[in-house]
């Protein structure tokens, strides 16, 4: 948390055991763990940084999202200007 505080972040928590609360970030974090994060050892914080940002972008022009009928979230968003 200190790292939050240096960056003037605030973090504000859901109760414990309520992942509803908060379900589209639950369901991307889920989609990340499993997509991408638990499939890799890095061996440094760059690393790690280099591939979530590449993962991201696969994530928003690439990866079909079924809840936008396979479009992908940068189709979507073409779509609804």
């Amino acid at each position: 948390m200190t790292w939050a505080a240096q960056q003037k972040i605030i973090l504000r928590f859901i109760q414990l055991g309520k992942p509803q609360q908060n379900a589209y970030i639950e369901r991307y974090n889920r989609t990340v763990r499993y997509d991408g994060l638990g499939q890799h050892l890095f061996k440094s914080l760059d690393e790690l940084q280099n591939y979530a940002t590449r993962w991201q972008w696969f994530y928003n022009h690439e990866r079909p999202n079924m809840a936008l009928n396979g479009y992908t979230p940068m189709q979507h968003r073409q779509r609804t200007i």
